[in-house]
Formats: structure tokens, C-alpha cells, sequence
């Protein structure tokens, strides 16, 4: 009999992604657009309009009008998805800071990117020391 021995990819990333922005107004405007995005996405859950891991998604109407609102034209309809993502985010000052266990990010990158931040990313499972990182 053998024995076989792999480490999967469902383990989690415990990731910390914090954007540094000159002033706390740039980074409380950061996370209003995560939060109206993070409602907008599960109301087009509710209502059927967003389906997740599609490779044809489409942006719904109201997901149009609200990324016209904000002023965000750089989010992909697949990077949508990561808006369903269990996150934590909150305001520190004038930093914004993201906690997730999901690898993919690009768009909350995107958003921090945009408004300013200078962006630090790290597995928290290497960094358990840090401010942010929390243990294995």
C-alpha cells in the first residue's frame, strides 16, 4: 500500500492587505466604494443578476450605474465576485485595512490603488507578529 501526501490549495491565505493613503478622508472614501460595491454585489445575488464564476459575466444595470457613480471604470465583471468574498475591512486613521482568507484581491487592490494608498500585502501566516497577523 502506498501512502500519497499533498497539501491542497483549499488551504486559507490569511491574507492582510493594508492601503496607507495621506489622509483618514481618502481612506474612509476607500471604504465606502468597498461597502457600496459589497451591497451592490448581493443585492445582484438576491435578484439573480450576478452569477458568480461565470466566464461570460456581465455587468447588471445597477451595477453599471453605481460604478458610474463612484467614478470606478477599472473593475472587471469577473473581479466582481471578490465583493462576496467574507472580508473584514476597517478605517485605521489613514489607513484602510483588509483581512480575508481568499488569494484573489485584485479589485479591493484596484480600489485602494485609485484613491491614492501605497499598498502593503502579506500572508499573515508568515507574519504572525505583525500588527495585523494572526496565527496559523
Amino acid at each position: 500500500m502506498k501512502i500519497w501526501y499533498q497539501h491542497g490549495s483549499e488551504h486559507s491565505a490569511n491574507l492582510v492587505m493594508i492601503g496607507h493613503f495621506k489622509d483618514a478622508d481618502e481612506a474612509t472614501k476607500a471604504n465606502e466604494i468597498i461597502g457600496a460595491l459589497t451591497r451592490q454585489v448581493a443585492e445582484d445575488l438576491d435578484r439573480g443578476t450576478l452569477i458568480l464564476d461565470s466566464p461570460t459575466a456581465q455587468y447588471g444595470g445597477e451595477m453599471l450605474d453605481l460604478l458610474g457613480r463612484l467614478n470606478v471604470a477599472w473593475i472587471g465583471p469577473q473581479e466582481l465576485e471578490q465583493f462576496a468574498y467574507e472580508v473584514s475591512v476597517k478605517v485605521e486613521g489613514s489607513k484602510l485595512v483588509l483581512t480575508t482568507e481568499e488569494i484573489d484581491i485584485s479589485a479591493f487592490l484596484k480600489v485602494m490603488f485609485d484613491r491614492g494608498a501605497r499598498i502593503e500585502v502579506y500572508s499573515a501566516h508568515d507574519y504572525p507578529d505583525t500588527e495585523h497577523g494572526r496565527g496559523r
